[in-house]
């Protein structure tokens, strides 16, 4: 029987000849899932008898997209070690800090970042092993990626852990102080997996882009631990392009794609958009972030059932589906949980009707661990059994769900409450608008009030904005003031950096 942390094994003893990845940023083209444990099991090796990792080592990973990058995560599973993937958005200092919360002492690192990786080597941190995937950008004493070659690819006897044992640690965007790394456990990763494919309809002829950062959980378990479950194949891409993810649309290459807004955003901006047929595709999906409305109804109008998810670093990031005969008329809903979600919408300690506002909890196997060394705060997150996820949504009276905002950029006008994210959305269905983001500012007589940050498409005035949401939303929810940014500044993990945007507006109020 496979090992609950040897996925890739099981994969290979029944269907040795399905292709598991195809590489389009090296060379190794295309891997069986015969192959690819093999090359696992190859990392696994050169990882133990080269560096000395064991169970419960920490490897740190700073590299953009690639094959390698997936080797190192399923080789830290055969040997119950901890994958750490570092956010490549980060300065050297975040960076430091990072490595210094969670004790690795193997630091991994892609071409791209070796002068961020030159920072790191002269400061004080754990960090004992340099390794180059790249030889080229070695320094003295590194221990060339290289060297796994002449290591023996004989099956590797897992590490003998259990279902609640780390397999990943991924670190949250920190929008407020240090990142906090969530717990991924062999337990939640396959959770996620038997519930994306259970509830979203995968099977083993499905092919998904990955071109989503593999630092974030979204690039690890939206589709591509769900595919490696069942059997599917993800083809692997270094970043987004989109000229890349047209050509493959175009060609019928893929049958699954996931992306944050900002990429389909701008997909649908680039020229060739409108000649590439989407439709074919049996599931475009997003997450991560508010997505406005056109860009919905854009897909829409080509035929396509383009939906939203919903899910944290923390919980999935899988959490609900959708019944594709029902997309269109529930625009913002992100349906109904997935097999073994459990989902509450609560405030001030009571459950919520439908319409009504709360926080969203989730509970089930798929939830993280809690935090990385911080009892405090995973005491006050995962609390009586429950995932408080600090985002607010609502239920209607058929079960659907919707994400209305964040709890912490509630506005409250008057004693109205007022959600950013509605705003947004309606002013994202302005043509001159090409982002947008509504805070809260003190006034002396509501309280606060709403006010727009907003980058444009082309010139507009205040005024017509205001005329604009006037005619959408009632008149305490329409912004009082706007200020115009050639673009909106974003934090490492690529959200609106709402923090420096509120600082900003402080110091002009």
């Amino acid at each position: 029987m496979a090992a609950v942390n040897d996925w890739l094994r099981m994969r290979a003893d029944l269907t040795p000849s399905r292709v598991a990845l195809v590489d389009r940023v090296g060379r190794r083209g295309e891997l069986t899932y015969a192959r690819w444990n093999a090359d696992a099991d190859r990392t696994a090796r050169f990882l133990a008898e080269r560096l000395s990792v064991g169970r419960g080592d920490r490897v740190a990973v700073l590299s953009m997209n690639c094959v390698e990058m997936l080797d190192l995560w399923f080789a830290c599973g055969k040997l119950g070690a901890v994958f750490q993937p570092l956010n490549w958005r980060l300065s050297p200092v975040e960076l430091q800090e990072l490595v210094r919360d969670s004790g690795a002492s193997v630091l991994v690192y892609g071409p791209d970042f070796a002068s961020q990786v030159e920072v790191l080597r002269s400061a004080a941190t754990p960090l004992r092993r340099f390794v180059p995937l790249d030889p080229e950008t070695a320094a003295a004493g590194d221990v060339h990626f290289s060297e796994r070659e002449k290591v023996s690819d004989a099956p590797v006897r897992p590490a003998p852990v259990g279902p609640d044992d780390a397999w990943a640690l991924c670190y949250t965007g920190g929008t407020t102080g240090l990142p906090k790394g969530a717990v991924l456990t062999f337990r939640s990763v396959m959770a996620n997996a038997v519930n994306t494919a259970a509830g979203w309809g995968l099977t083993q002829d499905d092919c998904a882009l990955l071109d989503a950062p593999l630092f974030h959980a979204g690039g690890l378990n939206v589709f591509t631990s769900p595919l490696v479950l069942i059997g599917g194949r993800s083809i692997v891409c270094k970043a987004f392009s989109a000229d890349r993810v047209l050509e493959l649309v175009a060609a019928r290459r893929i049958s699954l794609y996931f992306g944050v807004p900002t990429m389909f955003l701008t997909l649908q901006a680039h020229s060739g958009f409108g000649s590439v047929d989407f439709a074919p595709l049996k599931l475009v999906i997003t997450g991560g972030a508010p997505c406005p409305p056109p860009v919905f109804e854009t897909f829409w109008a080509r035929g396509v059932d383009f939906r939203m998810g919903y899910g944290l670093t923390e919980a999935g990031p899988n959490n609900f589906g959708m019944p594709r005969e029902r997309v269109r008329e529930k625009l913002g809903s992100v349906g109904f949980p997935l097999p073994q979600v459990e989902v509450r919408i609560v405030s001030e300690g009571r459950e919520c009707g439908p319409g009504e506002v709360g926080e969203v909890l989730i509970r089930g196997p798929h939830v993280c661990a809690g935090y990385w060394q911080r009892p405090e705060e995973t005491a006050r997150t995962f609390a009586d059994g429950w995932l408080h996820t600090g985002d607010l949504g609502r239920v209607d009276e058929e079960g659907f769900h919707a994400i209305v905002g964040r709890k912490k950029e509630l506005i409250i006008s008057g004693g109205e409450n007022v959600y950013p994210a509605e705003i947004e959305a309606v002013l994202a269905g302005h043509p001159a608008v090409a982002e947008a983001a509504v805070l809260g500012a003190p006034d002396p007589k509501w309280g606060e009030v709403p006010a727009a940050v907003v980058a444009l498409k082309r010139p507009v005035t205040a005024e017509e904005l205001t005329a604009f949401c006037l005619q959408r939303l009632g008149k305490y929810k329409v912004p009082r003031s706007f200020s115009f940014l050639a673009e909106l500044p974003k934090t490492a993990a690529g959200k609106v950096d709402r923090r420096r945007l509120q600082a900003e507006l402080s110091t002009r109020t």
